[in-house]
């Protein structure tokens, strides 16, 4: 996932190591650089997995070596799907070979709901995460590939966590919304979504858990009863807990 923070296995988050945004002595990759072309690859977030996304001019390169487990190729074909339907960057070109695999996409306008520009305006930034997830939820259902859910954590129901809520109304879940996920223009309008590697048909309530705890981490504490304002709904706290819950243990 691309909440840029990391779990200390609590559930709290803090500010990632100063080395999540260096190669250090690592190379860029020589696929990375083809793909970037003519522009400079800037390394824009390392993974604990050391999985790793650049900006090259208008498009952006994701690099996962195979000692990952990530499968890129999951999120191309979502992309594919989703991108049809709602502000999601394009998929512009996808590859691997025996050490990675690589997805380089087409940029999105906006930067990410998140830093210190956006925890000084956080009712706008707040609105536009609730915005863009309230846009996804309502994507009609039909043609959705039918084995995806399975292959993602909204799909999974471990006995651990005990049975799964009823899903009164099956909608299409980012799977990953976190607030980082959500894009911005300046003016604080939404302006689309990314990281789809998760993307599923399940109960809103996936979102809506996820997002809401995000806040804590991106934009300080205490103010998830805003966003679900903006959303347009009530909380349901059943559903909040399972969900994180669930998160927590398979995302």
């Amino acid at each position: 996932m691309t909440d840029p923070t990391t779990d200390r296995g609590d559930g709290d988050r803090q500010e990632p190591p100063e080395g999540f945004h260096t190669l250090g002595d690592d190379p860029v990759p020589e696929i990375v650089q083809q793909a970037a072309g003519a522009s400079p690859a800037v390394l824009v977030w390392r993974s604990e997995l050391n999985g790793l996304t650049f900006r090259a001019g208008d498009r952006y390169v994701k690099w996962y070596p195979r000692s990952t487990g990530i499968d890129l190729g999951l999120e191309k074909v979502r992309l594919e799907w989703i991108s049809k339907r709602h502000p999601a960057p394009h998929v512009v070109d996808f590859g691997g070979d025996q050490a990675a695999q690589w997805l380089v996409t087409e940029a999105l306008p906006g930067e990410h709901a998140v830093g210190d520009r956006w925890r000084a305006r956080r009712s706008e930034a707040i609105r536009a995460i609730a915005t863009g997830l309230r846009h996804i939820h309502q994507i009609s259902t039909e043609n959705f590939p039918s084995a995806w859910t399975a292959q993602v954590w909204v799909g999974r129901a471990p006995r651990s966590i005990g049975p799964r809520p009823p899903t009164d109304e099956p909608v299409v879940v980012h799977g990953d919304a976190c607030a980082p996920n959500t894009l911005i223009s300046s003016s604080g309008e939404w302006t689309g979504n990314v990281d789809f590697g998760d993307l599923a048909i399940g109960d809103r309530w996936a979102d809506l858990a996820v997002a809401s705890m995000s806040l804590d981490w991106n934009l300080g504490e205490g103010h998830q009863d805003e966003f679900y304002e903006y959303y347009g709904i009530t909380p349901d706290e059943e559903r909040i807990h399972y969900y994180r819950s669930l998160w927590h243990l398979e995302s």
